[in-house]
């Protein structure tokens, strides 16, 4: 297979140092004072949203609860609300900033469904253009972003905070 270097992408694999091997990341990430850093775009009481620092497409968010539960009903009724209004308002901002012809928004529970982080329950919105599938994820297995995560964020901090 052939392989397609980014070796900028580097310092998003090392970019939580105080992140220990057996910690959970969407536990850790929180912990931090400066947002940017940690790509924290809103901090709610019981949820926040952070861009995924794998994202499968630009502007690629999940929103995660605080708490570290599996699934679903381990949610209490506040924060499955506060999960889903944060989802609601993203989706508005994503629009606002990309502008987007659709949407994948979802939750991967369990390592058979896709979870990454399987011990702590988090949702994804995915922003969808026509054609934002091409040669090089279904026959590379890569895919190209056109702005650093960093652009993705100032862009779309702008839009939650107006």
């Amino acid at each position: 297979m052939d392989q397609l270097f980014s070796p900028w992408r580097m310092q998003y694999v090392l970019r939580i140092p105080d992140v220990k091997e057996d910690e959970c990341v969407f536990c850790a990430s929180p912990r931090t004072e400066n947002d940017r850093d940690r790509l924290i775009l809103h901090r709610d009481d019981d949820c926040y949203v952070i861009l995924n620092l794998f994202p499968y497409n630009t502007g690629h968010l999940l929103v995660v609860p605080y708490r570290h539960v599996k699934c679903m009903k381990d949610l209490s009724v506040r924060e499955r609300v506060q999960s889903m209004d944060l989802l609601v308002r993203a989706e508005s901002v994503l629009r606002e900033s990309f502008k987007p012809q659709g949407f994948n928004i979802g939750a991967n529970i369990g390592t058979v469904a896709g979870a990454g982080i399987p011990g702590h329950l988090h949702f994804h919105i995915l922003p969808r253009w026509e054609g934002d599938t091409n040669f090089l994820p279904v026959f590379g297995g890569v895919k190209s972003l056109p702005e650093a995560l960093e652009e993705t964020y100032d862009r779309m901090k702008s839009a939650w905070d107006s």
